[in-house]
């Protein structure tokens, strides 16, 4: 089956578009760059929340997994009010909810109970499920099929900024810096590690707010995918939606690959900074770290960017093979990294698995979703789909804490097997050329 004639390598678009899409992309990027400031925050907080109060490792782990859960039943109901509100209202719902929480949480530091910091914390994770259906709803309606991948390409990089913003700015409160290179700040209380976030994300929402569109026509442009019908709000009903999405038995093997892709991403990024401290005693400003922190975002985003183009150009929107090498090639990373011992070691096998983890996590979440539903439903399906990354991912909270609480030998091993069901499962739909219901090889 080959590509529909007007899915072209090299799409065409009016005199005027490209700028205009790119400038949208910024916009709703940064602020997506902001989400990821006020979630990734919690790693570089994890070891002093824990000194402070005399949290165990299952106590942070309780409040990894129930923001990870709420963000996940977030993502399903989310999604589909995403389609119904539109993309820009439905991250801007987001923008505001995590903007609060993350004033909360700061706030929490006051009374050191865990409870409540858990029910902030799973506030937080249910507002910012707005966040990735909002965006993906925006980009399906300004982005073809055949360009898709590179978006999500695209998508991985902004939110690695993120990630890279709070891994550097983190220990830069905790620490201390020089303003400019001219005014010291001494270190700060954890709790400016939530605040700081928060009050970025409030100007990044605002310039959203004030400069994207939903879609294309509302910039007096046409449609760039007229056999999808509209990008802004869905006119079928709920009923329908849930039938068209739920009843495709690809949308729930990709669920459950992304569910292996959650536990070993946010294994990685919810400990790896604890890990480097307690078990290699790194410091977070130490240059080890620092690597850590400046290559796990850029390797990332590189295998984002390049699992997309390769699904995109050399196997025609087929997403089910790269990633089924990319699932078993993390398999074999994760098994080596657990035979060395050394914090150089550490250092280069946590960029590798981040590597694999990402790739996965941006042609799976984000280019398959938009395959799937459209862009008249690629809300509710990236919300479905996506919500599985975080079931899983909430794995790597509560239970790997309680393993970590008894050794840190438990580490790799806990992500081994996930990456090796996750080939499986895409080995499993391995010759389809699309991903929509009914479709062959």
């Amino acid at each position: 089956m080959k590509p529909v004639a007007d899915d072209s390598v090299f799409p065409k678009h009016p005199p005027g578009f490209r700028p205009r899409r790119g400038l949208n992309w910024a916009f709703v990027g940064i602020l997506y760059t902001s989400f990821y400031m006020c979630r990734y925050n919690l790693p570089i907080a994890n070891s002093a929340i824990s000194a402070e109060f005399g949290f165990s490792k299952g106590d942070m782990g309780l409040i990894i997994t129930t923001a990870f859960f709420a963000y996940g039943c977030g993502q399903i109901i989310n999604g589909l009010l995403t389609d119904r509100l539109g993309g820009k209202r439905a991250m801007l719902t987001g923008a505001v909810g995590t903007i609060v929480m993350n004033l909360l949480f700061g706030a929490a530091s006051f009374w050191g109970i865990l409870g409540l910091f858990v029910a902030i914390r799973g506030i937080d994770g249910y507002m910012q499920a707005f966040g990735a259906p909002g965006m993906i709803k925006i980009n399906a309606a300004w982005f073809r099929h055949n360009e898709r991948g590179r978006f999500a390409g695209i998508f991985g990089f902004m939110i690695n900024i993120g990630r890279f913003a709070i891994g550097w700015l983190g220990p830069a409160l905790l620490g201390g810096f020089f303003l400019f290179g001219m005014w010291k700040i001494p270190p700060q209380h954890w709790r400016w590690v939530f605040w700081t976030p928060a009050l970025i994300t409030i100007v990044s929402a605002t310039l959203m707010a004030l400069i994207i569109k939903d879609t294309p026509e509302e910039a007096n442009f046409p449609s760039v995918n007229p056999n999808e019908e509209t990008g802004g709000h869905i006119q079928s009903s709920v009923f329908n939606v849930l039938k068209t999405i739920a009843t495709n038995p690809v949308v729930w093997i990709i669920a459950c690959a992304y569910a292996c892709t959650g536990a070993v991403r946010q294994g990685v990024d919810q400990w790896f900074p604890r890990f480097m401290q307690d078990v290699h005693h790194v410091d977070l400003k130490s240059g080890q770290f620092e690597t850590l922190v400046f290559l796990i975002p850029i390797v990332a985003s590189v295998g984002s960017f390049f699992s997309g183009y390769i699904s995109d150009i050399a196997f025609a929107g087929r997403r089910a093979p790269v990633a089924a090498g990319l699932y078993f090639l993390e398999t074999i990373v994760i098994l080596a990294a657990a035979q060395f011992h050394t914090a150089n070691s550490a250092v280069v096998f946590l960029i590798l698995i981040s590597l694999t983890a990402n790739s996965t996590h941006s042609i799976l979440g984000t280019a398959a979703a938009m395959d799937i539903g459209g862009a008249k439903m690629a809300g509710f399906a990236s919300g479905l789909i996506d919500s599985f990354q975080y079931f899983g991912g909430s794995l790597a909270g509560l239970l790997l804490g309680h393993l970590l609480d008894r050794s840190w030998g438990w580490y790799f091993y806990f992500m081994a097997p996930f990456g090796l069901i996750g080939g499986v499962l895409m080995l499993s739909i391995l010759g389809r050329v699309s991903l929509t219901k009914g479709s062959g090889d």
